[in-house]
């Protein structure tokens, strides 16, 4: 059997199989007439073809010696492959064939025809692209495996020659990773099952920092945020607060302490995950959420080792400026930034206080945007206590003086909605206050602007009215405590407490507090964005 069958379109594909006699380019000679034959109306030899690639389940010896045949021929005759006219191999190449079923041979052979159709016509780019992202993560049955010797090996074997196939189309055709970044977004599995969605976050981040990362960095990284951002805004306070939502929010942060004390590493950056999963209900959601933070962290950590961090930071920081910014409920995604802070409190620590604070004093920002600004603001520098107590006094002092400022060039008497910024801004002065009241008292410079807080907070727009009162009682205990101002007794009775028919204390503006604006876009309570969250009290960071 040789050439004179092969020309006449006599040996199926099975012959092929059994003879050994044929040399590789009477092998693809045999696919092109295959693919030819189907513009024709014959379409036996084809129907053959498109049959092996669908062999894929505990294939025999000679099954496998028929795929990876079939497979490398089909290489050579890419330029014969019509997307029209050979839709269905195409289909059963793309999308029917999963390298996770089979073993290196194939999967090597499965890549070179990837790679050559590729390179062979710009219309085969995308579909290629597609199936190696599909490669991400394993099918479902798998995921069990993946918790074995045998399953970790494959794991390897498949996203290695995935992300090495990346490079070479990356190599032959340019604008490859363009067309790559927004399929990696679009195929993200957010609801997926945990280990699919952190197999598949393990592929964005390798992407990241691989060998075609400086076109798909910023992508990566910002659908990173997005996911999380995704997970952390279906994780509801009620959730968080389950145990006892009758603590306050500082009972809860200071109680806490001694619980973390003994996770906390060396460089207090630590976040322990089976006290965050505690702290979150133990949801489904959550330990996902969980999961690809603790991923998340553990790829900042070797950025900052390869001397990527900066890098990295600078497109986190536009991530967290266009989505977490002004997203509503979120919680925990912040917890990113802060903890690339904590790695390089000199640069990314200072650089992202900077930007908060810039973000709350610029007026060519919109108001929603600088309401978060300085709520985030707050909540990092209460939190981040790897933050020089000098440099927290800097941005104390950007928020006195524009709250100064605008007591002097603002009328009027207490109005919520009109002068919400005003009272967002007092209530992040009084909020860092009641975690860092000690060390900046030890500020000496800073000491002359703590005490022009008092004429800010007493002023007729009547910020103790309206800010959330569980913030205005612990300042005011610290204020009294740290003998802050000059009439503290005096101080305290001006946030007007009373008691109401059930007996519990409440503040007389609280029905207009800051957690209830509902204001451009910010449907719903508004409070301090992740105020409470054991495993990141401010001890912890």
């Amino acid at each position: 059997m040789g050439a004179e069958e092969l020309v006449n379109g006599t040996v199926g594909f099975h012959e092929m199989e059994e003879d050994e006699n044929f040399s590789d380019s009477e092998l693809v000679y045999h696919v092109r007439d295959a693919l030819s034959s189907v513009s024709s109306g014959d379409s036996d030899s084809y129907n053959q073809l498109v049959g092996v690639m669908h062999h894929s389940d505990r294939l025999a010896p000679e099954e496998v010696a028929l795929l990876v045949t079939s497979l490398k021929a089909l290489s050579g005759a890419v330029s014969h492959i019509d997307i029209v006219l050979h839709d269905s191999l195409l289909s059963s190449v793309n999308f029917r064939m999963n390298m996770w079923n089979y073993g290196p041979d194939v999967m090597d052979a499965l890549l070179e025809l990837i790679i050559s159709l590729a390179a062979s016509n710009g219309k085969h780019v995308n579909s290629c692209l597609e199936m190696l992202v599909s490669n991400f993560t394993p099918p479902y049955y798998f995921v069990d495996i993946l918790k074995q010797p045998r399953g970790l090996a494959r794991k390897d074997q498949v996203l290695s020659r995935v992300h090495s196939a990346f490079k070479h189309i990356a190599d032959l055709v340019p604008l490859a990773p363009t067309i790559l970044s927004p399929i990696v977004s679009q195929r993200m599995p957010i609801y997926a099952k945990e280990p699919l969605a952190v197999i598949y976050v393990e592929n964005m981040l390798k992407l990241e920092s691989g060998a075609i990362g400086e076109f798909v960095q910023s992508t990566m990284l910002m659908g990173l945020m997005d996911m999380l951002l995704e997970l952390d805004v279906e994780i509801g306070w009620d959730d968080i607060l389950q145990d006892d939502s009758s603590k306050g929010i500082f009972q809860m942060e200071l109680e806490n302490v001694d619980e973390i004390s003994d996770y906390d590493g060396e460089d207090g950056t630590e976040l322990p995950r089976e006290l965050s999963r505690k702290s979150l209900g133990g949801s489904l959601i959550a330990e996902k959420l969980d999961s690809l933070m603790v991923l998340t962290f553990e790829h900042l950590e070797s950025c900052k080792d390869s001397g990527r961090l900066v890098e990295v930071f600078e497109h986190l920081l536009g991530s967290f400026r266009i989505t977490v910014l002004t997203a509503y409920k979120s919680k925990f995604a912040q917890f990113v930034m802060f903890y690339a802070c904590a790695l390089d409190p000199e640069t990314c620590g200072v650089k992202f206080a900077e930007l908060l604070a810039d973000i709350f004093v610029c007026n060519d920002y919109p108001l929603p945007f600088r309401m978060s600004a300085v709520a985030y603001l707050a909540s990092y520098l209460s939190r981040a206590n790897f933050l020089s107590a000098p440099l927290v006094a800097r941005m104390l002092k950007r928020l006195v003086d524009w709250s100064l400022e605008y007591c002097k060039t603002k009328g009027g008497e207490m109005n919520p909605t009109f002068h919400r910024l005003f009272y967002s801004a007092c209530q992040a002065i009084m909020y860092v206050l009641c975690f860092r009241m000690k060390s900046m008292m030890d500020v000496a410079w800073f000491k002359s602007h703590l005490l022009l807080i008092e004429p800010i907070l007493n002023h007729k727009l009547s910020p103790l009215k309206v800010c959330l009162p569980s913030i205005i009682d612990e300042f005011c205990r610290q204020a009294e405590a740290a003998c802050l101002f000059t009439s503290s007794e005096e101080f305290v009775l001006t946030t007007h407490w009373m008691t109401d028919t059930s007996g519990h204390t409440s503040c007389i503006g609280q029905w207009n507090s800051m957690a209830y604006w509902i204001q451009n876009g910010l449907e719903g309570p508004r409070g301090m964005p992740a105020r409470i969250r054991p495993s990141t009290s401010p001890e912890s960071l």
